[in-house]
């Protein structure tokens, strides 16, 4: 009868152990691809990077080229004033 219980108890760790394994492999799995995942984000991070850049590059263009249509908006109206009083 002891034999009996003692095959049980081994079977039974076996079971336990095998059930550890497989956890093992998932785990590994689930690292590998958070991994993978981690790489395609930071990625796509420096793609975003760059067109943020470019993105802020432009937008610095445009404003100074609005800076200078004023500056010459309020020349032209200077020159107008001027004009107007030399009349």
């Amino acid at each position: 009868m002891l034999y009996y219980v003692l095959i049980g108890l081994c079977l039974s760790l076996v079971g336990v152990a095998g059930l550890q394994f497989s956890y093992l492999f998932y785990l590994d799995r689930i690292d590998g691809e958070r991994k993978k995942r981690l790489a395609e984000l930071e990625h796509r991070c420096t793609e975003l990077k760059a067109k943020l850049a470019a993105a802020n590059r432009k937008i610095e263009e445009q404003d100074e080229l609005i800076e200078n249509l004023e500056v010459l908006h309020v020349r032209n109206e200077e020159a107008w004033a001027d004009l107007l009083e030399e009349n």
